[in-house]
């Protein structure tokens, strides 16, 4: 009986996972981030969203998403390891007008969310603390640095975002 529900977890765990393919999986918008053609106040979102395939189990991807006043797209902040076989940085900078995509099949939720005045105040600091990210250059699934360890820090170099990471943001601790 025990080998038969192990059988069964294990083919429920292969089965219910997203997506087995990164390519085909959806990136489109989630529709939770506010337009920024309608919302002129400046905004401030930390995301997160179940990992890649059987990792999604376990932990989540995360990013922030900045706009500012009367922009009219938002500029979002991540961290992707895959990014460094190409040559290229782990710490991704890009505009968009949907911030809030899937991650590669799975459906982002807000963890957190500023608008208006302190939105406006805290984006400087936002950006000059992602100028020092000491590890732009580096990906490491466990223990870190990785996805989860980039709004960490950016969280700790500025308190007043009161960002608390989800429990399965493995990697967020690294930046203690």
């Amino acid at each position: 009986m025990k080998k038969f529900f192990l059988i069964i977890i294990l083919v429920t765990s292969v089965c219910a996972c997203s997506n087995s393919n990164w390519q085909t999986a959806s990136r489109k918008p989630a529709g939770i981030a506010p337009k920024p053609s309608k919302e002129k106040n400046a905004i401030i979102e930390i995301y997160a969203a179940d990992a890649f395939s059987w990792r999604g189990w376990f932990a989540v991807h995360t990013w922030i998403a900045i706009k500012e006043q009367n922009s009219e797209e938002y500029t979002v902040y991540e961290v992707v390891g895959w990014r460094l076989s190409q040559g290229l940085p782990a710490l991704n900078e890009y505009k968009t007008m949907s911030p809030d995509r899937y991650w590669y099949g799975a459906k982002p939720e807000k963890i957190l969310s500023i608008t208006g005045d302190k939105a406006a105040k805290l984006i400087p600091k936002i950006t000059e603390a992602v100028s020092r990210y000491p590890w732009a250059d580096e990906y490491t699934l466990f223990p870190g640095p990785n996805s989860n360890t980039f709004p960490a820090w950016i969280g700790f170099q500025i308190p007043e975002l009161g960002l608390n990471m989800p429990f399965r943001a493995i990697g967020s601790g690294y930046a203690d």
